[in-house]
């Protein structure tokens, strides 16, 4: 009689746990990202590539970025936000930002590696410095098979902040580690090209998604709301006369992004804990 009472008990309490992994799944996995995949304002960016890659063909850093000008518009944009083209990756520039990073001298066109999309490393890359070429600001670009409604190419990048120098966790080669959170590189940009009057619309649509526990091809740790920010530049580069027009997200993703404020509060905390 015990037997049987306690094979009834194990019985009710693994239907109970597939239900409570079941319910977890569907909201988790299914209800909650779908509920936050917005692409309202830019339906072509559904299926655009949402990371990069590396030469091996890993997933590299996230792709949260997109600008809409010609090619002349973003190198004079972000040549007037303080972001300066990167050298190409030569044995003198790399011997260069060795030496830079070694003696703390400055360089402030310090060669980026490369990444690919579409098959292709960046078209553009910038970055912006106030020290050495160890830690810096840096952004690259793909030239897109999208256009905007203008007609005026689409730009899809990747911003991120290198904030020190270390070993590949994969590969043990020396390389750029990224600052964990990725979402500030990417408001920094649009925050320079703003303030120096060069965009004239932002909006958001939705990038790689929400994730605690990004890793790129190096091996860093990042987190992410998820969102690509896409700022309009204004045509001919000529000074916008008023701040950027917002275009509003879905609530829903309002109601994530408030709650995951609170969350990379928390996040940042353990970013600095894991450096000690």
């Amino acid at each position: 009689m015990k037997f049987f009472s306690y094979f009834q008990w194990l019985r009710r309490s693994i239907r109970d746990l597939l239900i409570v992994v079941t319910v977890y799944v569907l909201i988790s996995y299914l209800a909650l990202p779908n509920l936050w995949r917005h692409y309202e304002h830019n339906p072509s960016l559904q299926n655009a590539p949402k990371t990069t890659e590396s030469f091996a063909g890993f997933p590299g850093d996230p792709l949260n970025i997109g600008i809409v000008g010609s090619r002349e518009e973003l190198i004079r944009g972000m040549l007037i936000a303080g972001w300066l083209p990167a050298d190409t990756v030569t044995l003198k520039t790399s011997l260069s930002i060795a030496t830079s990073v070694l003696l703390g001298r400055p360089y402030p066109t310090a060669p980026i590696s490369n990444l690919y999309l579409w098959g292709r490393k960046q078209d553009l890359a910038f970055e912006r410095t106030d020290r050495n070429a160890k830690s810096r600001h840096h952004v690259r670009f793909w030239l897109s098979p999208l256009t905007e409604e203008d007609g005026r190419p689409f730009w899809i990048g990747a911003a991120t902040f290198d904030n020190g120098i270390g070993f590949n966790h994969f590969t043990g080669q020396l390389t750029h580690h990224i600052a964990s959170n990725i979402d500030t590189e990417r408001d920094v940009l649009m925050h320079d090209l703003s303030a120096r009057r060069e965009l004239t619309m932002l909006y958001q649509v939705t990038g790689v998604g929400a994730n605690i526990a990004g890793q790129n091809a190096e091996g860093d740790w990042y987190y992410t709301d998820g969102e690509l920010t896409v700022g309009i530049l204004s045509p001919g580069n000529v000074l916008s006369s008023k701040p950027p027009l917002i275009l509003q997200n879905p609530p829903t993703v309002d109601w994530k992004n408030t709650g995951w404020s609170y969350l990379r509060a928390l996040l940042s905390q353990e970013a600095t804990f894991a450096k000690i």
